[in-house]
């Protein structure tokens, strides 16, 4: 069981405290994505340095290297990989979709064939959670089905009923303990009466927090902020509320305006290794050549190592290289900034002017 206490809100927005049997977690939270057991480019004692609080790995990655059984006998996934704070596993779901080769979805689950070396797998409810307590991640999520966008609006009603059925087993399989728990996850496209449906049969299922699934998947922007709107009404108030793969800093700050506490997404370490970085004076694309004489630091208010010890030129140096330093040295600054992105969304909300704070983003 988790629990979750919220300290203040303006508007629909939250500031909050998750706690953990490996720490507590203040919201809104970005969630640093560490896949395979490990943030790209980074050392875990870098990424905590960043201000991050929680990790997300993945199930359907590590069951399929280095595998389950052998995590769990070498101390856990924490141990495994040397981070003592929180740990969010993603039930495999997505990936099961997203990323394996001849996949049949049935009532009981899904049988796929290994994106890495074609062999057959099967995952259900009870599988991935079982393989998420093997893990022993704080916080595991239920198996979904996340339909692709467009969909037919028939194709996406099945879907998500059968993604209900497959919570309320996930649910069943999920073995409670203190400092521990499962979310839900709700679906139903861009389609409001399914989400509300959707909500409504996870609510009468009972969780430890509420996710939002099937977004940031090409609708754009506004309909994602719109099927947001529609959706955290529907969904207990006294729960964290978790936004699967989102997103850009614009994307968060509208999220929190509309309820939303947590959020992940593999965008900042991937820009770090395609050479983009966040500043607070836009995306810089390390790659071209006016970086190239610049002395002057990424960003001038932040305080992790590239922009402390290292100029633009250098970095540009670094890229233009293929140096592995330039991928780590942007990796550690666009995980900072996003860090200090929260850290500002959470003092706004403590002083009462986060309304203040999201129009200087969206100006």
């Amino acid at each position: 069981m988790l629990r979750f206490e919220i300290e203040k809100t303006e508007g629909q927005s939250r500031l909050g405290k998750l706690y953990t049997a490996h720490g507590e977690i203040e919201t809104p939270a970005f969630m640093p994505v560490g896949t395979a057991a490990t943030v790209k480019a980074m050392l875990p004692d870098s990424v905590a340095q960043t201000g991050a609080q929680i990790l997300l790995g993945n199930t359907y990655h590590l069951m399929l290297r280095p595998g389950a059984d052998r995590i769990q006998r070498l101390g856990g996934l924490h141990k495994f990989m040397n981070w003592d704070k929180p740990i969010l596993t993603d039930s495999g779901g997505f990936q099961v979709m997203s990323l394996s080769k001849l996949r049949t979805i049935t009532e009981e689950g899904v049988s796929f064939r290994s994106h890495i070396d074609g062999s057959l797998w099967h995952l259900s409810a009870e599988t991935s959670i079982g393989i998420q307590h093997k893990l022993d991640s704080n916080i595991t999520m239920c198996f979904d089905e996340c339909p692709p966008y467009p969909s037919d609006k028939r194709y996406v009603a099945n879907s998500t009923r059968r993604s209900m059925r497959w919570a309320k087993r996930s649910k069943e399989a999920f073995i409670d303990r203190p400092g521990y728990g499962i979310f839900g996850i709700v679906q139903g496209g861009v389609h409001p009466d399914l989400r509300e449906e959707s909500c409504r049969s996870l609510t009468e299922i009972g969780f430890d927090g509420y996710a939002l699934g099937g977004l940031a998947v090409g609708e754009g922007q506004d309909l994602m902020f719109k099927t947001i709107g529609v959706t955290t009404p529907h969904l207990p108030a006294d729960k964290p509320r978790y936004l699967m793969g989102v997103g850009r800093p614009s994307d968060i700050v509208g999220a929190v305006l509309r309820g939303v506490d947590m959020f992940d997404c593999v965008m900042p370490t991937r820009s770090g290794r395609t050479a983009q970085a966040f500043t607070r004076h836009g995306v810089m694309n390390l790659r071209n050549a006016c970086y190239k004489d610049d002395p002057t630091p990424l960003d001038d208010q932040c305080h992790c190592p590239a922009c402390l010890h290292y100029s633009r030129a250098y970095l540009h140096h670094l890229v233009r290289t293929k140096e592995i330093l330039g991928v780590m040295l942007l990796t550690w600054h666009n995980l900072t900034y996003y860090q200090d992105l929260m850290k500002g969304i959470r003092q706004a909300l403590r002083e009462g002017r986060f309304t203040e704070f999201a129009q200087g983003v969206f100006s």
